[in-house]
């Protein structure tokens, strides 16, 4: 049964490159398995932006899409409850990613998510 005190987020895709390095010039968290980085957009629109990406450093296309994938599959659960809204994430692969255990995962994600909306809030890493 889902609470209803809990307002859920809407969380919109980064499409263009342009909107993935105005968000690298804003705040980032380091895990073993990800690294996110994050910026508040600055206009009135509520939403969550995402964006996901792998360099070829991470491994082949087929590990790049899985690692791809995995961090899709954890920001469709973490985010829209842990996201801030008005802000932009961007989750970028690292090489354990696609091989790491599902629970570590998303234990890494949750806490720099945590981190990040902690430092979001307090105003840091304004457009």
């Amino acid at each position: 049964m889902a609470r209803t005190d809990e307002q859920v987020t809407e969380v919109v895709r980064l499409a263009v490159r342009p909107q993935f390095l105005f968000v690298r010039g804003g705040l980032s968290e380091r895990r073993k398995s990800l690294v996110i980085q994050a910026r508040m957009r600055g206009d009135p629109s509520s939403h969550i932006g995402e964006g996901f990406t792998a360099t070829k450093k991470t491994g082949n296309a087929v590990i790049r899409n899985r690692a791809r994938r995995r961090l899709k599959a954890a920001a469709r659960e973490l985010l829209p409850r842990l996201g801030v809204p008005g802000a932009d994430y961007v989750f970028i692969a690292r090489m354990d990613t696609a091989g790491i255990g599902w629970q570590r995962l998303l234990d890494d994600m949750e806490s720099a998510l945590i981190s990040l909306a902690a430092t979001l809030k307090q105003g840091s890493g304004t457009a």
